[in-house]
């Protein structure tokens, strides 16, 4: 489907936003992510914004391309979000640490950039705290440290428990290791502990998904994401595929590993949120990715970091060098941004509430999304509970299908 978005726009120089936008703080939860551009290696899957020592010209980079520098950068525009939202009252409600690895930062720097987010805006009562982290970037000491500065709940990329799976992903850990490092979590006072997994590698069987599973589910975790493999253009593994080394992912085998994800877990107590998350209630869900789904407002803090307001989203340039520039000069990072009108804004959340488990209110539909729900209802897709669309498990595998009967 075509986008609806309209064009970007260039970004003021002082990253002011119209006063409409501003208007809508603290109708919805605001969050805050910070963006974390560091990475060991580059995995062959990923096309995120994330840079090797490499790739930055040494194991320190240049001035403001390095990890050594990079939280006082991010303190930066974490003070210049303040003076742009102004003074009104805007307690976070989650920070989310994002990458990139975020844990190649000493705790340290975690803490202070964590710090200066309490310092400018103040934290909500029961604020979410996140930070992902490889399983080999972190020790026991490093997340008792992240506890004890108020982190409240991390997430690991576990992607597979099979070492074939982990090569072809070009992941650098041991599968035993996250055991290891969910118990430290465990130790260090967490109780929130997430894991992320991909399906749908080439070369792994449905068998290799099934162990991933068991092994993932035997560590006990609050929270279990499960994606399919994209091919991104111009990664590695796009590469790969293209000179015939490896296979694309199969539809009918993502399906099949879907199902098996979701009725595995749907056994041990974990029930479905979002079309690609599992949680044990309500509590673990994620809320900042939940501030996503829905609309809420958020702060993207970081080289290529996106943030919404009121309907006004912009992007942060992207690399590490020329983010610091621009704050060292006093200008703002924001390479563009685009103003959504209200048509576009309601697009979006058919897009990504649809997605939820909590549903899609009916009332958000056009005349034809509205005209299309009996046949939607007829073909097992979705159901109707209190006025709102919720998918079915059906649904779910087709949730694209979906979306474009809704919007036409």
């Amino acid at each position: 489907m075509p986008s609806s978005l309209p064009d970007g726009e260039p970004a003021p120089a002082d990253g002011h936003l119209p006063e409409s936008a501003l208007a809508e703080l603290g109708s919805r939860p605001f969050g805050i992510y910070v963006h974390v551009p560091f990475c060991t290696v580059r995995c062959g899957y990923c096309d995120f914004n994330t840079y090797t020592a490499a790739e930055l010209g040494g194991a320190e980079g240049p001035p403001g391309a390095s990890r050594a520098s990079y939280a006082e950068a991010a303190i930066t525009e974490v003070r210049r979000a303040r003076k742009v939202l102004g003074d009104r009252d805007l307690p976070v409600e989650t920070v989310f640490f994002g990458g990139g690895t975020p844990t190649l930062l000493p705790p340290a720097d975690l803490a202070a950039v964590l710090a200066a987010v309490a310092a400018e805006f103040g934290l909500a009562p029961q604020v979410e705290v996140t930070t992902e982290a490889n399983p080999d970037s972190v020790a026991a000491w490093d997340l008792e440290a992240l506890r004890e500065a108020g982190f409240t709940r991390v997430s690991f990329g576990m992607q597979s428990a099979v070492d074939h799976v982990l090569g072809t992903l070009d992941r650098t850990h041991d599968p035993l290791r996250v055991p290891a490092v969910v118990e430290w979590s465990r130790q260090a006072g967490f109780e929130d502990v997430s894991l992320d997994l991909i399906y749908g590698t080439p070369g792994e069987s449905l068998e290799d998904w099934a162990t991933s599973l068991e092994v993932a589910l035997g560590c006990h975790p609050d929270h279990l994401s499960a994606y399919s493999l994209i091919v991104e253009p111009g990664t590695a593994l796009a590469r790969r595929i293209a000179r015939g080394e490896l296979t694309m992912p199969d539809d009918d085998d993502l399906a099949d590993k879907y199902l098996l994800a979701d009725h595995r877990l749907a056994e041990a107590g974990f029930g479905w949120y979002e079309v690609s998350n599992w949680s044990r209630d309500r509590a673990t869900r994620c809320r900042h990715n939940e501030l996503y789904w829905t609309g809420g407002h958020w702060w993207g803090v970081g080289p290529g970091a996106h943030s919404h307001v009121g309907g006004v989203r912009w992007w942060n340039v992207k690399h590490p060098t020329a983010y610091a520039g621009r704050l060292a000069a006093g200008t703002s990072p924001a390479a563009a941004r685009e103003l959504l009108d209200s048509e576009t804004r309601r697009v979006e959340r058919v897009l990504l509430e649809i997605r939820l488990r909590d549903g899609l209110p009916v009332l958000t539909l056009d005349a034809h999304g509205r005209a299309s729900v009996a046949d939607l209802v007829a073909r097992d897709l979705v159901e109707l509970h209190a006025e709102r669309l919720v998918l079915t498990r059906q649904g779910r595998l087709l949730a694209d299908a979906v979306v474009r009967d809704l919007l036409g």
